[in-house]
C-alpha cells in the first residue's frame, strides 16, 4: 500500500509542477532573452543524448570507419537534413545501423 500512495503522491507533485507553471505562463511575461535562450534547450538537451551513443565506444573516443552507429549517424542526418522527415530519418537511421552491423560482423 505505501507504494501505491508513493506513486500516486509523486504523480500529483508532477502534475502540480507542470500545471504551475502553464497557469503561470499566461500571467508572467518572459523577458525576450529568456525566450531566445530556450530555444535551444530542445537541441541542447538532443545533442547530449544522441552524440555520446554515436561517438564513444567502451568509453573511449571512436570516429574510425568502423564506427557503425557512426557512419549510420551521418548518413540519418544527411536524410534529416536533405527531406526534413522525421520518420524517414528514423527508418533510414535505423536501416543503415541494421546493414552496416550485419555486413561489418562477416
Amino acid at each position: 500500500m505505501n507504494m501505491w500512495l508513493t506513486i500516486l503522491g509523486a504523480g500529483i507533485v508532477t502534475f502540480a509542477i507542470r500545471l504551475s507553471l502553464i497557469a503561470l505562463m499566461g500571467r508572467v511575461e518572459v523577458p525576450p532573452l529568456v525566450q531566445q535562450a530556450l530555444r535551444f534547450v530542445p537541441p541542447a538537451v538532443l545533442s547530449a543524448i544522441i552524440f555520446p551513443e554515436l561517438l564513444l565506444r567502451n568509453g573511449a573516443l571512436d570516429v574510425s570507419p568502423g564506427n557503425t552507429r557512426l557512419l549510420a549517424g551521418v548518413l540519418a542526418a544527411l536524410v534529416a537534413w536533405r527531406t526534413q522527415n522525421v520518420l524517414l530519418t528514423i527508418g533510414v537511421g535505423m536501416a543503415a545501423l541494421w546493414i552496416l552491423q550485419a555486413v561489418m560482423l562477416r
